[in-house]
């Protein structure tokens, strides 16, 4: 398990150094990472939590660690007494990996002294703002593929080693079945695919050649690229024969890939040609610089497609560099009592939301996600009651359900300390992630034009709110 102390920003040391010398280090505040809304992410699906998990279990500053610190001149006696024994005494609150998360909505709550809540702001954030905009950007894509199978192959791509190994984790979260990432593969237990590159096809004197010595070493795993020369007029043609070597020893193929050209033309042509040939289950696998554009654009044009291997517009979220998380304190303890905070700004859209808040998911009557609604903590919903919501700026858009249940979206993980939430395995948070997303009408989350799901403010929150914003009004004149 890797330390990641002191992957942090300056600041958030010198802030912690000012709490001590000030004497504040212990007041308990609590602290929300939530994202705003953004052109082209209108929904968002949350990861990282297991890595965040493995963060706060192994803060803790080293020797070395701490000669470095020291070098800086910026820190005081009291700084460099609790570094020596640092460790994080809070509760955590977090929405499970694979859960189906909105603008605004809390994906992780941090209530802990406010020099253990600083410090590890901009580790959380680094975490599960990449995590959760790759698996976010993976289930776009793979909604497109419908019935086709989708790999991740995008670490040549990835924007250094980390993001390639968690990228591709998230990836899997977000419904990609395999990954070409060995490293992921191993510390994850998820399955790993690849085949052959231009360079194998071109090292032997002909085409088929290559193809035939390929088929000798994996012939119960034989997936031929067939574009390097030409892909109709001999790729195909020769992957064919190849194919009728391996049928005639008792052997079936796997199919053949296509990473260049009219993808859509091409496989149609190539589909023809195999189902003649003899091998209607021979799969065909395309990969080049594809998302969920191109995929919903392949559909379209009827393209005959197994298997889609998405590498760089998946691994660095191509039309979306970055989630936009943010972490903002809502709450601060003050003569034993939780005093809500909130930013103000001339753009609601970058007013918080105060207090320690959960989120309600609301299912309709047909068991279908209808509305979430941001509560404070404290709040509760009865649902043996009619339910009115209404929209938090626009207030004259109500909704009432009459009949229907309720979900709390966001669970325990660390108390006073201490992990008491039981980590899934990567399979599982996948399982979660696919069920989550299909408690949602198609409506929501179609590629071009999603209809606005439901966010709304419980009646105490809007309330606390609107007070808030009218006392800083009157303060502001």
């Amino acid at each position: 398990m890797r330390n990641l102390t002191m992957m942090t920003d300056l600041y958030q040391l010198t802030m912690l150094n000012a709490y001590l010398e000030t004497g504040t280090e212990s007041t308990l505040c609590a602290f929300d990472i939530f994202f705003r809304k953004n052109e082209r992410l209108e929904f968002a699906v949350a990861a990282g939590l297991q890595q965040a998990i493995e963060y706060i279990k192994n803060l803790h500053f080293t020797k070395s660690d701490i000669k470095y610190l020291k070098s800086l001149k910026l820190f005081g006696e009291k700084f460099f007494k609790c570094v020596e024994n640092f460790k994080f005494t809070g509760d955590i609150y977090a929405v499970r990996e694979g859960e189906m998360v909105f603008p605004h909505e809390p994906l992780l709550t941090v209530i802990a002294p406010i020099y253990q809540a600083q410090l590890i702001e901009t580790a959380l954030l680094n975490i599960i703002n990449h995590q959760t905009l790759i698996a976010t950007k993976a289930t776009k894509i793979t909604r497109e593929a419908k019935n086709a199978t989708v790999a991740e192959f995008g670490l040549r791509r990835a924007q250094g080693p980390d993001a390639g190994i968690y990228g591709a984790r998230a990836a899997i979260i977000g419904g990609c079945t395999t990954t070409s990432n060995v490293m992921t593969g191993e510390m994850f237990s998820v399955p790993v695919s690849g085949t052959h590159a231009h360079s194998w096809v071109m090292s032997f004197p002909t085409e088929l050649d290559a193809f035939r010595k390929y088929a000798e070493i994996y012939p119960d795993n034989c997936l031929l690229l067939v574009d390097t020369y030409d892909t109709l007029k001999s790729g195909v043609p020769n992957a064919i024969k190849i194919f009728g070597e391996l049928k005639a020893k008792g052997k079936k193929p796997i199919g053949i890939r296509l990473d260049s050209g009219d993808l859509a033309y091409l496989s149609k042509r190539a589909r023809k040609m195999l189902d003649e040939a003899g091998f209607p289950n021979a799969k065909i696998f395309v990969s080049g610089d594809i998302d969920e554009y191109i995929i919903s654009s392949l559909k379209q044009q009827g393209a005959k497609i197994d298997a889609y291997g998405v590498g760089t517009k998946l691994i660095t979220s191509d039309g979306r560099s970055a989630l936009g998380g943010v972490y903002k304190m809502s709450a601060i303890m003050e003569n034993g009592v939780w005093k809500p905070k909130m930013k103000f700004s001339d753009d609601h859209e970058k007013m918080t939301n105060p207090g320690i808040k959960t989120t309600y998911r609301i299912y309709g009557e047909d068991g279908m996600a209808a509305a979430d609604l941001i509560c404070l903590r404290e709040e509760t919903i009865d649902t043996a009651k009619p339910l009115t919501i209404f929209h938090p700026v626009e207030t004259w858009k109500k909704m009432t359900f009459e009949k229907f249940s309720v979900r709390e979206i966001m669970t325990k993980i660390f108390e006073k300390g201490e992990l008491v939430y039981d980590i899934p395995t990567i399979r599982q948070t996948a399982a979660y992630a696919k069920k989550s997303h299909s408690e949602f009408w198609e409506e929501y989350t179609r590629l071009l034009n999603p209809h606005i799901y439901k966010v709304d403010l419980s009646d105490g929150l809007y309330n606390l709110k609107q007070k808030m914003i009218a006392e800083n009004s009157k303060e502001q004149n």
